[in-house]
């Protein structure tokens, strides 16, 4: 299923400044399970019994028999990757053969007259953008290590047992839904998606209303902004939706959502605009400045279209508050059209900073600041010729705010951060000697350059790139962080916290993310062995 659920027993902030809804998961429940192979079939009930009785070692040994005898043909096999950005879907590895039911086509039924009553706003909104919300399909294929036992031990277990066990494979599909839009006139064949909706997919279908199916490929997936751009290639006469703004909404009027709930096509669903600026923590960290609806959104809505009476695009939905029920979330399209300029652009969103090194505040320094209580980010230092420099921040200024959003500690603050682009402008609230102030800045590209002199300073490594996966450390500078920690030239980083390594872009965008840290787990490859350490900044 494809929709952030929020688990219950969580406060809401009413107004702002917004207090963000506490930390969530990705709940799946809409999502089919099909195995790609057929194993262990008749047989498996009457060989489990048996086991019940067994010792330990007779256990193995019929277990090794069984399989040597009932699947001879039966070997690892590797799933194919996920898909790869601009690349179509049809010359990848893998790709999953996706079906769905054909929907009805569009228009109104016969007869009615173009002036009778029952042509409502809502009516002639959904008309006129139905065509171009798309339901989407993804297949993922995965694999998982074969379990002869599964009411006796878990699949962990097993493996240990059985090292040499095979594998097998099995194809999970999923729903969700999109929006065809046309940014700036020359993009025909956009679809715009949640990213959480095609994550991981190996094979990507869009299902129109007007009956098509048609392979989608991916352009680029931002998680932090939970946006996805896919495109149809050879597709004609794809309508697409006019985008509005998203600056100018009203609490209380109407909004319109169209999407695949439950698998069930092109639903309608009508409400108002319950609250603007929400911000929420889901498991990737926090999402701003959402626009909360009661309009119905449920598993396979996200990535559908939230519109305004006119039948313009103004959110894209992404999430429900899971205790109760009317509390939906959408990301604003003004936000959406930023990412996705950026996705159309290099196929990614870059990470910002404003140039500034900071501390959490504890009951002590807060005391001694004056402060009512131990939140924000004290500033420790601001690098030259940075938007904070430029703006007159200052060391020992503590920040409170971005954009009405708290800042209760320096991760929060590099969470919020990751919620904007460099095309944005934000508010910075500070307490400075006693007195509040704002400040406005327009956050700077953290530039691969920037990331890793600043990595050097911060942890006391230099990189490069190394063959195969992660970064090769050419350098450890004395009495530094990784030097008191033992890391050494020739040590290969294959992991920042929970980001993966491949190369020095990927370790740039670690950094981005653990900068400020002051403890962070890397994963250390050296002499063909691999190790879990942690880096005390």
């Amino acid at each position: 299923m494809f929709i952030h659920k929020l688990p219950p027993g969580h406060a809401m902030s009413p107004q702002r400044p917004h207090h963000p809804v506490s930390p969530g998961r990705i709940a799946r429940p809409g999502r089919v399970v099909r195995s790609g192979r057929v194993v262990w079939a008749a047989g498996q009930a009457a060989l489990t019994q048996a086991a019940l009785a067994l010792p330990r070692l007779t256990l193995v040994i019929l277990t090794l028999v069984t399989l040597a005898i009932a699947f001879p043909a039966l070997a690892a096999e590797s799933p194919p990757p996920p898909l790869v950005a601009d690349q179509p879907v049809s010359s990848q590895p893998g790709r999953a053969a996706i079906t769905v039911p054909t929907p009805r086509a569009p228009g109104l039924p016969p007869g009615i007259p173009d002036n009778s009553p029952r042509l409502t706003p809502v009516v002639r909104a959904v008309n006129a953008v139905a065509p171009a919300v798309v339901n989407i399909t993804t297949a993922r294929v995965v694999e998982r290590n074969f379990n002869p036992f599964p009411g006796l031990m878990d699949d962990e277990a097993a493996r240990e047992m059985f090292p040499s066990l095979p594998t097998q494979r099995q194809t999970r599909r999923s729903l969700g839904s999109g929006v065809i839009i046309n940014p700036d006139g020359g993009h025909p064949g956009i679809v715009l998606t949640n990213a959480h909706v095609i994550a991981g997919a190996t094979g990507i279908a869009v299902h129109l209303l007007d009956g098509r199916s048609l392979d989608a490929e991916l352009l680029g997936s931002d998680t932090d902004f939970d946006i996805a751009v896919l495109r149809v290639p050879g597709a004609q006469n794809l309508p697409a939706v006019k985008m509005a703004t998203s600056s100018d909404l009203m609490p209380g009027e109407t909004v319109i959502a169209i999407g695949n709930p439950f698998g069930f096509a092109h639903t309608v669903t009508t409400g108002v605009v319950s609250a603007l600026g929400r911000s929420i923590k889901v498991e990737q960290g926090m999402i701003t400045d959402l626009i909360q609806t009661d309009t119905a959104i449920n598993p396979g809505n996200s990535g559908g279209p939230l519109l305004n009476i006119m039948g313009e695009l103004i959110g894209i939905n992404t999430a429900v508050y899971a205790k109760g029920e009317g509390i939906g979330f959408a990301i604003p399209v003004d936000k959406a059209r930023r990412v996705v300029e950026e996705l159309l652009g290099q196929g990614r969103v870059d990470p910002v900073w404003l140039g500034v090194l900071g501390q959490d505040i504890d009951q002590r320094t807060a005391a001694w600041l004056g402060l009512k209580r131990a939140s924000g980010m004290l500033v420790t230092d601001v690098l030259q010729d940075t938007p904070a420099a430029r703006a007159g921040l200052r060391p020992g200024d503590v920040l409170v705010s971005l954009n009405g959003n708290p800042v209760e500690d320096k991760d929060g603050y590099i969470m919020l951060l990751r919620n904007y682009t460099h095309r944005d402008t934000l508010e910075v609230g500070l307490l400075r000697e006693g007195k509040t102030a704002t400040l406005r800045m327009t956050p700077a590209v953290f530039t691969q350059d920037m990331a890793e002199r600043l990595a050097e300073r911060r942890w006391g490594l230099r990189v490069q790139e190394a063959q195969g996966n992660g970064v090769r450390i050419n350098a450890v500078l004395p009495n530094s962080p990784a030097a008191r920690l033992g890391l050494a030239p020739g040590d290969v980083v294959r992991q920042v916290g929970s980001v993966r390594v491949a190369n020095s872009r990927d370790f740039a965008q670690a950094f981005a993310r653990y900068r400020l840290a002051g403890k962070v787990t890397l994963f250390i490859q050296r002499g063909g062995k691999g190790y879990y350490v942690s880096l005390a900044v």
